[in-house]
């Protein structure tokens, strides 16, 4: 395995990602992220940014050989903020209103951080879902009092 292969999958098993919900996430096939992080087969340098936002990495970080992480993204800026919301509950607009309408505007609360990606849990309409929701899709998000 080199070491682009080595940190994608150390990055991905840290996150508790499966290869299949990875590659899912990346628009490609479990045997893509099987042969990336083989070291058969490299990432096409246009897939190298989006692996490092859904893995909260710099592509210097895996691109570089012996490069280390400063911090991980819970750690830094904005990052820390978001992990400070993890059981809270909140209202979410999105950039896209269709884009995800059973939580639009729908008290639901965060559960988890997973790179760039936000997992929420929400009673609606429809019953109760959780959603794994990209970070980049989120205008803006209210935090509701618990008495609301």
């Amino acid at each position: 395995m080199n070491q682009l292969g080595t940190k994608i999958a150390e990055k991905r098993k840290s996150l508790g990602m499966t290869q299949i919900e990875f590659a899912e996430k990346m628009h490609v096939t479990r045997q893509t992220v099987s042969r990336w992080e083989a070291g058969t087969a490299m990432p096409d340098i246009d897939k190298i940014g989006d692996i490092a936002d859904l893995l909260g990495t710099s592509c210097d970080y895996l691109l570089k050989d012996g490069a280390v992480e400063s911090g991980t993204p819970q750690t830094r800026g904005a990052g820390k903020l978001l992990k400070s919301l993890t059981g809270k509950t909140v209202r979410l607009s999105f950039f896209d209103e269709e884009a995800d309408a059973d939580l639009y505007k729908t008290p639901c609360r965060i559960t988890d951080f997973e790179g760039n990606w936000m997992r929420v849990a929400a009673d609606t309409k429809k019953g109760r879902i959780e959603k794994l929701i990209p970070l980049s899709s989120v205008l803006s998000m209210e935090i509701v009092k618990e008495d609301d």
